[in-house]
């Protein structure tokens, strides 16, 4: 029905926070805060009845918490789409990567003051968040023709000739709870290093590293200026700066981190990691893109074909919180495979090499 306005449910221990974010859901025409809960007791007795399109979830919250909420969920099997506030207290954000993996969908960082939760950033930043995934939900859930990849790209794809590859992720909303279900599967003695560029606030790129790393085969970090790539590791471009990767005469290849003005809102953003591998020695970058709000990666992407062999790999629609990112490459005419989540670790390790050895 066109017209209807998706109702969202809002928790939140803090009344002035309630309020605030329950005035920017109703400033939007999509949407409407249509119920408040104190905590997540109270939000567990209302989702137990009662559906939303969408719940707006705090961290940390008294009697039961944003976690504690989401695993009584699970264990019940009841579905919501659930959007994280949090604050950037190291805590908070490794609560709210833990929050992915119990079905969290993605989140947005807490303003620290009231001037800030009036402010427009807060307000762009939840209403951007809602309105891709939302949207994203509903055109999931809608009939269509898979899509193909289409060849129409401008440039002569250039031949491997080696056997000396690297792999480049880009990913934005839904990203951290995509990875979850990539990064992991992917095999300890892959062979090749992994650059990836997960648009993130500073702190909880830290976060999804550590907890990365912990439950994966392969080793992840998140990348320090200097780091010397090396196969079998995983390199997250660190919040709040550009991530490259630069070749040395030694033939050895380095991550080189930067400051440079945020490109269209992002930074990290992955157009310039890609821009950097047209540089290095590598025979083959296999690009992967995945969920995300906008077309950060495609530019980098093509830009790069001209210089190097690519591979491109792009997540299908049907499995992207936000198909916004591989769409856009997908249109762009340069996409390889287009494969479901749960095949993109699959795909990535059947084109670089390697043994996926289980426990």
């Amino acid at each position: 029905m066109i017209g209807m306005k998706k109702n969202i449910l809002v928790v939140d221990d803090s009344a002035l926070m309630r309020r605030v974010i329950c005035d920017i859901i109703n400033t939007d025409n999509n949407f409407q805060a249509t119920d408040i809960c104190r905590d997540g007791l109270e939000a567990y007795e209302k989702l137990k009845t009662t559906s939303y399109d969408g719940v707006v979830l705090d961290v940390n919250m008294p009697r039961m918490d944003g976690l504690q909420l989401l695993e009584q969920l699970q264990k019940d099997g009841i579905k919501a789409n659930v959007i994280m506030v949090s604050t950037l207290t190291t805590k908070d954000a490794e609560v709210t990567i833990l929050a992915m993996e119990r079905g969290a969908i993605d989140f947005v960082t807490k303003p620290t003051n009231i001037i800030e939760a009036k402010g427009e950033g807060f307000k762009k930043q939840l209403l951007s968040v809602l309105s891709a995934v939302l949207a994203t939900r509903s055109y999931v859930r809608a009939p269509r023709a898979a899509a193909k990849p289409t060849a129409g790209s401008s440039f002569k794809r250039l031949k491997a000739t080696g056997k000396n590859r690297l792999v480049a992720i880009a990913c934005s909303t839904g990203g951290p709870k995509a990875l979850q279900s990539v990064i992991p599967f992917l095999p300890g003695n892959l062979d090749a290093p992994v650059v990836l560029v997960q648009h993130m606030p500073v702190g909880f790129t830290k976060s999804m590293a550590d907890r990365l790393d912990e439950i994966s085969a392969i080793r992840v970090h998140e990348a320090k200026e200097g780091d010397r790539l090396e196969k079998g590791h995983v390199y997250i471009a660190p919040g709040g700066r550009h991530m490259e990767v630069a070749k040395k005469p030694d033939g050895s290849h380095r991550i080189a981190l930067n400051d440079m003005p945020p490109i269209g809102g992002l930074r990290p953003c992955a157009n310039i990691t890609y821009d950097s591998l047209a540089q290095s020695g590598y025979d083959e970058i296999v690009c992967v893109v995945l969920t995300g709000m906008g077309a950060d990666g495609t530019n980098g992407i093509l830009s790069l074909g001209h210089h190097k062999p690519i591979h491109v790999i792009a997540q299908n629609a049907q499995t992207c919180v936000v198909y916004g990112m591989p769409k856009a490459i997908a249109e762009a005419g340069v996409v390889d495979e287009i494969v479901p989540l749960n095949d993109v670790a699959k795909t990535i390790t059947k084109n670089v090499g390697g043994k996926v050895t289980w426990m």
